[in-house]
C-alpha cells in the first residue's frame, strides 16, 4: 500500500539537499588497483559538469564539494560561475594533508614545526579556496596516528593538534565554518588522532561556535549505534555535516543505504527528531563515496535518491503515537510505530513529486537512455582525473 506524504511532509522533503563530492567521478580503485573507466574526467571541470548531471535528474545535488589540492585550478571564479551555469553551487571544501611525503607522521599533529607549519599553510590556502568560491565549510580529515604502542606521545599530538586547528580557525571567514571529521582506524592502526566523536567535538568545542563535528557514516567500528552520535551531537549544537556513504566491513565507502538500508532511515529519523530538516538547518549533508566498479554518475544519482527516500519514510513516523507509547511504557507498539513507516513504499509517491517539479520519475533510466555517457566517452579520451585511492 502507498504511503500518504502530506503536504508538510513534501514542503520538508523540498529543503533536502545533498552535496556530491567532484571525486566520486574520477578514476578511483582499492589499495590494490586504480581502475581507469571511459569518460573519466580530465579537469575539475568535466567533475563539476558530471556532478550537475545528478542534480538536473534528481533535483537533490544543488551542490558540489572540492578537494584541494585535487581540483586545483588557476581561477576559482571562474569555476565557480561554470557551475552555476550547470545549475550548481560550490559547496565544501575538503583538505588533504595524506598524500604527501613530509607528513608520513604527521601533518597538523607533527613533532616538526616546519611540517606543521606546512600544513597549516595548505589549510590557510583553502580558506582562500573558499572566498572565491562562496563556500561555508572547510573540512579537515586527518589521516595521522601511529602503528605501534610507544611509537608516538598520544597526548602531545593533541596539543599540537589544538594548536594547529586554532590557527586555521583563526583564519576563517565571518560566514566560515571548520568541521572536524573523526575515524576510528585507517590509515594508521594503533592509534588514531580523532579516532571518534568525542574527540572531534572536545577539539571543535574549544575552538569555537564556528567550528562542528563531521560524522562520515562509514568511520565506526562494527556495531556501533550512529543514531545515538547523531543525536548527542545536534543536541549539543557540534553536527556540522554527514558524509554519506554504507560499509560491510570498514570504510568502504559504498553507495549510502547498500549494506544497510534501516540503518540510513534510523539515522534520518534522528536528524529530523533533532530539528536537522528545518529550515535554515546547521546540517551540510554530502556522499563521500569512492566508486570502484559502477557508473560513476548512476551512482551518485542511487545515493541521493536513497537519502530522500528514507528520509520520506522517517518523516511517516507518528511522532505523537510513539510518544505515546514510550510514555506508556509500551515497548512493542513503540517499535511497531517505528517499523511501520520504514517498511512503507514511498517510491510511487517520490516519483509523482519529480513529476510535478519537471523532472524525470526514474532518474536512474533517464540517464541510461540518455547520451551523456556515450558522449563523454567520445569527448575525453585519455582522462585521468584521480580520487580516493590514486
Amino acid at each position: 500500500m502507498g504511503a500518504k506524504l502530506s503536504p508538510e511532509i513534501l514542503t520538508t522533503l523540498e529543503r533536502l539537499a545533498v552535496e556530491v563530492p567532484s571525486w566520486a567521478y574520477g578514476n578511483s580503485g582499492t589499495r590494490f588497483k586504480v581502475y581507469g573507466t571511459p569518460g573519466t574526467p580530465r579537469d575539475p571541470f568535466e567533475k563539476i559538469a558530471d556532478a550537475a548531471q545528478v542534480n538536473r535528474l534528481t533535483g537533490l545535488a544543488p551542490a558540489v564539494a572540492l578537494h584541494i589540492p585535487w581540483d586545483k585550478v588557476e581561477d576559482y571564479s571562474i569555476l565557480r560561475r561554470h557551475a552555476q551555469d550547470l545549475g550548481v553551487e560550490l559547496g565544501t571544501i575538503n583538505s588533504n594533508t595524506f598524500q604527501d611525503d613530509d607528513y608520513k607522521f604527521g601533518a597538523l599533529t607533527h613533532e616538526d614545526p616546519k611540517i606543521r607549519r606546512k600544513a597549516i599553510d595548505h589549510h590557510l590556502e583553502c580558506i582562500d579556496v573558499m572566498n572565491a568560491t562562496g563556500s561555508r565549510d572547510l573540512k579537515i580529515w586527518l589521516a595521522e596516528g601511529s602503528n605501534y604502542p610507544g611509537q608516538a606521545d598520544m597526548r602531545g599530538r593533541q596539543d599540537r593538534l589544538a594548536d594547529s586547528l586554532s590557527e586555521i580557525y583563526s583564519g576563517l571567514g565571518e560566514n566560515h565554518r571548520l568541521v572536524l571529521e573523526y575515524k576510528f582506524f585507517e590509515p594508521s592502526f594503533y592509534h588514531t588522532d580523532v579516532p571518534d566523536w568525542g574527540t572531534s567535538y572536545a577539539q571543535v568545542a574549544e575552538l569555537g561556535e564556528k567550528a562542528m563535528v563531521c560524522l562520515d557514516t562509514g568511520h565506526h567500528a562494527p556495531g556501533t549505534n550512529i543514531e545515538f552520535i547523531v543525536m548527542q551531537l545536534l543536541r549539543l549544537g557540534k553536527l556540522g555535516s554527514f558524509d554519506f556513504n554504507s560499509r560491510f566491513y570498514a570504510d568502504d565507502d559504498l553507495i549510502v543505504g547498500a549494506a544497510d538500508p534501516y540503518q540510513l532511515f534510523r539515522i534520518m529519523a534522528e536528524v529530523h527528531r533533532g530539528g536537522g530538516l528545518e529550515v535554515n538547518t546547521p546540517i551540510t549533508f554530502m556522499l563521500d563515496q569512492c566508486h570502484n566498479v559502477e557508473n560513476k554518475i548512476l551512482g551518485q544519482i542511487r545515493s541521493v535518491l536513497n537519502v530522500q527516500e528514507m528520509t520520506a519514510r522517517a518523516l511517516l513516523i507518528d511522532r505523537v503515537a510513539l510518544t505515546e507509547a514510550q510514555l506508556s511504557g509500551d515497548v512493542l507498539k513503540a517499535n511497531e510505530i517505528f517499523m511501520n513507516a520504514f517498511y512503507t513504499d514511498v517510491r510511487e509517491e517520490l516519483a509523482q513529486w519529480r513529476t510535478s517539479r519537471g523532472l524525470p520519475a526514474d532518474p536512474m533510466e533517464a540517464f541510461r537512455v540518455s547520451d551523456y555517457q556515450s558522449t563523454i566517452e567520445n569527448e575525453r579520451a585519455g582522462g585521468v582525473q584521480a580520487s580516493w585511492g590514486a
